[in-house]
């Protein structure tokens, strides 16, 4: 009953802020002309990021620091990932193309102005790097997702490295990060981790009535590397590091600090 209370409590708060937010984003739209697009919506995302997640139950906490520039890598958990590493940094995300047809969150998805990609069309891929460019410049940290799917938060799986084909040719710096969720009274893999064939919003409430979700944020140093593979299999050895999985010293020593 208890549980039955919090969720439908919290489902009001969210879908209240989630209204207020719509409505904020497009007040912005029509109105604020001095900043660039990608600066005012990763702006936009992380003031409501950081508004809601309290409401319904999520702490974040952030390990390291957070990249002001280039682009970030995470290992990827659930739908909670986004809200929770924009609330370290200004970010856009670059998601899978089907996100952007999912009720209210494909909404919020395209206010917080995420890229949208078939990793299944070459042509898409292949368009990511004019994309980023101008977002690059503004300053504002891309973000994505390389292991092209969720896990159950006990794994690291390999990297896509055409994802990060912009990165290796424009020379950006890359910043590995790694996700950890904890639950008081149940569990990550099957009530935090969105994977495998859940349905969202069956998950969704039975988050929401979990008295506390703690999101543990690690972030690593930024890498550079010429070759996208190289990239990639430098970038999951440091996340995998962070999460622990590694001996540190196995962890790439050509890290660099990110660009300002």
């Amino acid at each position: 009953m208890i549980n039955l209370f919090r969720s439908t409590t919290r489902l009001g708060f969210f879908l209240s802020i989630a209204a207020l937010a719509l409505a904020h984003a497009l007040w912005l739209a029509l109105t604020e002309r001095k900043l660039p697009t990608a600066t005012r919506r990763a702006r936009w995302l992380r003031h409501w990021s950081t508004c809601v997640l309290p409401f319904i139950g999520v702490e974040v906490e952030v390990r390291g620091r957070a990249p002001d520039g280039g682009m970030l890598v995470c290992n990827h958990v659930s739908y909670l990932d986004m809200p929770a590493l924009t609330t370290a940094t200004e970010m856009i995300f670059l998601s899978k193309a089907e996100v952007r047809q999912w009720p209210l969150l494909g909404v919020l998805a395209r206010a917080g102005g995420t890229f949208f990609v078939n990793r299944e069309r070459r042509a898409d891929v292949a368009s990511l790097g004019p994309q980023f460019v101008p977002v690059i410049e503004e300053g504002v940290v891309v973000t994505l997702f390389p292991e092209g799917t969720s896990t159950g938060g006990d794994r690291v799986l390999s990297f896509h490295s055409s994802l990060l084909a912009p990165a290796a040719q424009q020379g950006w710096p890359v910043t590995p990060a790694h996700i950890r969720y904890e639950v008081e009274g149940g569990s990550v893999e099957s009530e935090v981790a969105y994977w495998r064939d859940m349905t969202f919003l069956p998950h969704f409430l039975n988050l929401l009535g979990k008295r506390r979700v703690r999101a543990v944020i690690t972030f690593g140093e930024a890498l550079r590397h010429s070759d996208r593979k190289a990239l990639a299999r430098d970038l999951h050895r440091a996340v995998c590091g962070l999460a622990g999985n590694v001996p540190s010293a196995q962890v790439p020593t050509q890290a660099l600090q990110t660009a300002a």
